[in-house]
């Protein structure tokens, strides 16, 4: 078993780490951590940190995986292969999320939620406790899903983004709201209410502006920009776009 261990990390006992792991300088893995094959954690990076809030269940970090410098995450969550975050990353317990999630630098996810295959978040996003949001969503800088309608209260109602959805930057998304599937939502919006699949809102309190089959690439105005599968393809595995492409093509 070949791994790369700082001599200044601290490994716990009971921790279990695969073949090929990298851990940096001064990071901490706790006991109730499993790290599969090839991933890398980066310097002051903790681990699996326990919480009372969480189940017992191990903090699982699946193969080939990259968790940046001073990212921290606790115990009785679990990440599907090719995790990638940015720096200072902090996630709390009872989050499960699929496979290529990416979590971008000072972003916090405050536990309890749920995430499909292939999400994206940029840096600062805040994912606020119980959201529940799907695969290929895009959730750009600074973007706010918010839970507690009378705050400060424990009446939690997380925030549902379907599949495919683009929250634009500084956006906020009030408690229980829905944003449908393949939506977009304005930059620095406000969205009080569900949003239907195929809409554009904007402004606060957000409202409908267009579908997004009406709005065409500013670069190519013959073009649509909506479903953004049919010409963004960037960093999407190949037989995903593969797929894409056929769909387009029928």
């Amino acid at each position: 078993m070949t791994r790369l261990i700082h001599e200044t990390a601290i490994i716990e006992s009971g921790a279990k780490l695969g073949h090929n792991v990298e851990v940096g300088p001064y990071a901490i893995i706790h006991r109730n951590v499993v790290i599969e094959d090839d991933c890398k954690i980066g310097s002051y990076c903790e681990l699996g940190i326990e919480t009372s809030l969480g189940d017992g269940s191990p903090l699982i970090i699946a193969k080939n995986s990259n968790i940046r410098s001073r990212s921290t995450f606790y115990e009785s969550s679990s990440f599907g292969e090719n995790l990638v975050t940015g720096h200072s990353v902090i996630v709390r317990e009872n989050t499960k999320a699929g496979k290529s999630l990416q979590i971008g630098s000072m972003s916090d996810i405050q536990g309890d939620c749920s995430f499909g295959d292939h999400t994206r978040m940029q840096s600062n996003v805040f994912v606020g406790k119980m959201s529940q949001i799907g695969s290929f969503v895009w959730l750009f800088p600074y973007v706010i899903l918010t839970n507690d309608p009378t705050p400060p209260s424990n009446d939690l109602i997380g925030v549902t983004i379907e599949d495919f959805a683009a929250i634009a930057a500084a956006s906020v998304i009030l408690p229980g709201v829905k944003v449908g599937a393949h939506s977009l939502v304005a930059a620095h919006a406000c969205v009080t209410k569900d949003v239907p699949s195929g809409a554009v809102v904007g402004g606060t309190p957000a409202k409908i502006i267009a579908e997004t089959k009406d709005i065409h690439l500013r670069n190519d105005p013959s073009q649509s920009a909506y479903p953004w599968t049919q010409h963004f393809h960037r960093g999407y595995p190949d037989d995903i776009v593969k797929s894409w492409k056929n769909q387009f093509t029928k």
